[in-house]
């Protein structure tokens, strides 16, 4: 069905069967020494279920021959041989049973231990990532490295421990069949080779489906994610039928790829059922000729026919582990990709320290996102503590882009940025909250005491809401904060960065959802809090740019200008330009506003 998106998937994945083998035990190396003390106990349990499986058959021999023949043939009961035998065969089974709670309770103890490990390694290592990182990679294939392939690297490990013991079983009820009766042991023993053969070739034509299958569901979980965060675009613009079907093109190759390997893993479940079948019938009309002939007694055959039959299920274990090689490869692979990347250098190591007086000091910076073309170039600016100040230009001037590079989140290509003691807050002009409460969207869970939550709350102008809600600060948000309205969700941003006690505030347009009034009162509290906190504005509406102290004015990547709001307006005819265009834009909007309210 996908036969050639499967070659061109996986034609640089092309491995001989030797590579096969050397990348299953690099994982298995890898995986184990995550946890080795919890593995050796599980592969010791195993390794008693083994040899007391073997041993069972000894004990079923003993029974047959001393107790039960000897009834039929003499027409007497040795009592001495039915304890001896049943001693035999209960202890064996008591050992066989703890065996088997052993090996089950640490070979799960070591599965789920160990992808705890990985998903938390995986974790911390893209948590160490900067901002930058996290722009290069889907969030939905971030979820799912996490989640789906860290669990599928560690599938091997739930067979693995029984799989080893069965090499023990094995070799001991080998040797155990050849010294009972030499032809009907070699008979035996031919199979072992066989299936771990057919297991071999089953991994080879298995493993391409699932690398495929992997990457596609790593693809799914983005496309999924994506558009369950674009929603109200799509639903905007009906575009449900048209997502719908990208989503099934992406499950539709999914489909059909985990299909392929299905067919091909029913194929090899019924021929590990009918190879030992086969044998195992043939076992039992070659055994009654040797038993007829006096080579061996009926209780060799009840014990060899018992004994084989024993192994046939601990075989199919070591196919299953063979089956899951594939799968835990594959997700082991996503998984090295995230941990084999290094971690970038974080952009807060580059900012030095300012001298006192200066909260903002930057010379000569540049930045691009393309090697084409600078976004800014040769930038230097100066602002005292305690200042406001807004950033004023056009669109795509790099102004956003000016405040990530001052709070660390992205580092420049050139150039210093020094900052005084204290921290940067930094808000966004898209405030985002989390599905908690009100009290932990402002506190991010730290130790922050209630009456400072409450200041930073009535600096932000949020009290009057708060009051209105039903628990106040113990208020559920929901997802995104979708109780709050967007110039509440600005605000609670807004109390969320004065609460952390920052030095440096930087608003990105924060306050753009609110009304001229609200703004005004939300920058008078900010100017208000004391002399030691700097206010850098990203602003658009001119009523804010008139309430800041000094207005930086970026024009194609650098500082054009830098003035009192009233001087700029007075001495440049394109800050003039842009500050009515904006006002013009504010009118048009209000008048759509109040033309749609009337048509309500």
């Amino acid at each position: 069905m996908v036969e050639n998106a499967v070659d061109d998937a996986v034609t640089s994945d092309a491995k001989d069967g030797r590579g096969r083998l050397k990348e299953a035990t690099r994982l298995i190396i890898e995986i184990v020494k995550y946890h080795p003390r919890y593995f050796f106990i599980a592969v010791s349990g195993a390794t008693v279920f083994a040899v007391c499986t073997v041993a069972s058959s000894i004990g079923l021999k003993w029974m047959i021959d001393r107790v039960i023949l000897v009834r039929f043939n003499e027409g007497r009961i040795d009592s001495s041989a039915i304890v001896v035998g049943s001693i035999l065969i209960i202890g064996i089974g008591l050992l066989r049973a703890l065996g088997v709670v052993v090996r089950r309770s640490y070979a799960g103890k070591t599965e789920w231990r160990t992808a705890e490990t990985i998903t938390n390694k995986v974790l911390d290592h893209i948590v160490a990532q900067p901002v930058k990182w996290h722009r290069q990679h889907m969030t939905g294939d971030i979820v799912a490295r996490c989640g789906v392939d860290a669990d599928a690297s560690v599938a091997i490990l739930a067979p693995l421990p029984f799989s080893s013991s069965v090499l023990v079983m094995m070799l001991v009820s080998a040797s155990w069949m050849l010294y009972v009766d030499v032809p009907l042991g070699l008979l035996a023993v031919t199979v072992f080779p066989l299936l771990l053969f057919l297991n071999i070739g089953y991994q080879r034509r298995i493993d391409r489906y699932y690398n495929l299958a992997q990457r596609e569901l790593g693809t799914l979980s983005e496309a999924v994610h994506e558009s369950f965060d674009g929603v109200m675009v799509v639903k905007s613009f009906g575009a449900e039928e048209r997502e719908t079907q990208r989503l099934a093109v992406i499950t539709s190759r999914l489909r059909d790829a985990r299909i392929d390997a299905v067919y091909i893993r029913s194929i090899f479940e019924a021929m590990l059922d009918a190879i030992p079948s086969l044998v195992n019938i043939a076992l039992i009309v070659i055994g009654a000729m040797r038993v007829k002939s006096g080579a061996m007694s009926v209780g060799d055959l009840s014990s060899f026919i018992y004994l084989f039959t024993l192994l046939m299920f601990p075989l199919r274990i070591i196919g299953y582990l063979f089956s899951e090689i594939p799968h835990s490869v594959a997700g082991w692979s996503r998984v090295r990709e995230i941990l084999d990347e290094p971690i970038l250098s974080d952009p807060l190591l580059l900012i030095g320290k300012t001298q006192t007086g200066t909260a903002i000091e930057i010379s000569d910076l540049f930045f691009s996102h393309t090697p084409e073309s600078d976004l800014i170039k040769n930038l230097s600016l100066h602002i005292k503590t305690g200042r406001t100040v807004a950033i004023v230009g056009a669109t795509g001037c790099g102004k956003t882009t000016l405040l990530h590079l001052i709070a660390g989140l992205i580092a420049p290509q050139s150039g210093s940025i020094s900052l005084q003691d204290g921290g940067v807050g930094l808000v966004f002009q898209e405030a985002f909250l989390f599905a908690e409460t009100l009290r932990f969207n402002i506190t991010l869970d730290a130790d922050v005491p209630t009456a400072k939550v409450q200041q930073a709350a009535e600096i932000a102008e949020c009290a009057e809401f708060i009051g209105e809600l039903a628990v106040g600060f113990d208020t559920s948000m929901g997802e995104r904060g979708v109780s709050l309205s967007g110039g509440q969700r600005q605000r609670v941003a807004l109390a969320r960065a004065i609460a952390q006690d920052r030095s440096i505030l930087l608003l990105d347009d924060t306050t753009s959802a609110l009304d001229p009034a609200t703004e005004a009162k939300v920058i008078h509290n900010l100017r208000e809090m004391n002399g030691h906190q700097t206010v850098v504005i990203v602003a658009s509406r001119p009523s804010t740019i008139a309430l800041a102290d000094e207005v930086l004015y970026m024009r194609d990547g650098v500082i054009a200008d830098h003035a009192a709001h009233s001087v700029l307006l007075s001495r440049r005819d394109d800050y003039r330009e842009l500050i009515n265009a904006f006002e013009h834009d504010r009118d048009s909007t209000a008048s759509l506003s109040r033309t749609n309210e009337k048509d309500i």
